[in-house]
């Protein structure tokens, strides 16, 4: 069965050094430390240790051979966003990262799709990279950020890089970076085991309530790590915009619920009994398969939990690949 994974990460091995030719900010390079590992460098300050997985296409294509992946869909590590940055420099890094991206799956096309970075903080500079990503680079979309420094996804200034999507019929994949009170979870990796579920909450109630879906019905959006908090919320969610819509439906008058099967989560969720909720919830052809390979928080063979399931075969090849597809656009005949 073609198994298609829409959520891992890549990153190069040889990044500038981008804090020296710009003079500010902890932009990420990379240090070596083995040969096969490298340190990850925020600025001068250690920020986690990567192996060749993260940016080497053999490694890449060899875990995938073993674990029965077919496709994997390329997106950059979040911290690789740089929406902090001046919006011209973070231009100049999301080109870079986007021309790796796209040689890359030029080498591969029938095992890797690729997903461009923009600098979201000026979004007339996104629209132009997006463009560049679609038009010129045949990447089948863009991944972006859960919010961009202060603008949640619901924000005015943002609304005409969705219309621009829409109009490119680009995906849209929706990670949490940056996690919401990160000052208060300093001990036991609660960013990344609380803040990141709230993150893709955050992110999917701000394009609800937003009216984003409303006005875009075509959108094309997915959400990592299986919508993250929002899905065990939805009720508490819907029974708050129908008890105080005057703080809750004062951009959009629509039920949040009737949005369920609007939009896209992966399969990134550990647990067989919250696979059988999302699917009952959303819908099989809503939900793709996603790992977060290269990173210990993801599935450690793509795909294991779908396949344990007791689902149909029909099921199951929407959960590895049809839902994917959909998404981007695609059709299975160019991976078999």
């Amino acid at each position: 069965m073609l198994k298609i994974d829409i959520h891992t990460h890549i990153m190069p091995r040889d990044i500038p050094r981008w804090a020296n030719k710009f003079g500010y900010g902890d932009f990420i390079h990379l240090e070596d430390c083995g040969p096969c590992t490298a340190r990850m460098m925020k600025g001068d300050k250690f920020f986690r240790e990567v192996e060749s997985n993260s940016w080497d296409e053999k490694t890449r294509m060899h875990d995938c051979d073993r674990d029965g992946v077919h496709v994997q869909v390329l997106s950059v590590i979040p911290v690789l966003f740089h929406y902090w940055a001046k919006g011209p420099d973070a231009l100049e890094t999301s080109r870079f990262f986007n021309d790796y991206i796209a040689e890359m799956v030029q080498r591969n096309p029938q095992r890797f799709i690729g997903l461009g970075t923009i600098p979201l903080q000026d979004p007339q500079l996104a629209i132009q990279e997006l463009e560049r990503c679609v038009n010129e680079l045949g990447m089948v979309g863009v991944e972006i950020g859960s919010h961009i420094n202060d603008w949640n996804l619901s924000a005015p200034e943002l609304f005409p890089f969705f219309e621009a999507c829409d109009r490119l019929g680009a995906s849209v994949f929706v990670h949490p970076w940056d996690m919401m009170s990160k000052e208060k979870m300093e001990r036991y990796w609660l960013p990344w085991l609380v803040g990141m579920p709230a993150e893709s909450s955050l992110a999917i109630c701000s394009m609800i309530f937003g009216g984003v879906f409303e006005r875009l019905p075509n959108l094309k959006v997915a959400f990592a790590h299986g919508g993250g908090s929002f899905p065990a919320t939805i009720s508490r969610i819907e029974h708050g915009f129908n008890v105080r819509p005057d703080l809750c439906a004062i951009d959009n008058d629509k039920s949040p619920k009737s949005y369920l099967g609007k939009f896209y989560i992966d399969s990134l969720v550990h647990d067989p009994r919250i696979l059988d909720y999302l699917v009952d919830l959303m819908g099989a052809d809503r939900i793709a398969l996603g790992s977060d390979y290269p990173f210990p928080l993801g599935e450690h063979v793509p795909g294991s939990l779908i396949e344990s399931m007791p689902y149909s075969e029909h099921t199951k090849e929407l959960l590895m690949h049809g839902a994917a597809l959909e998404w981007m656009g695609l059709e299975a005949d160019g991976f078999l």
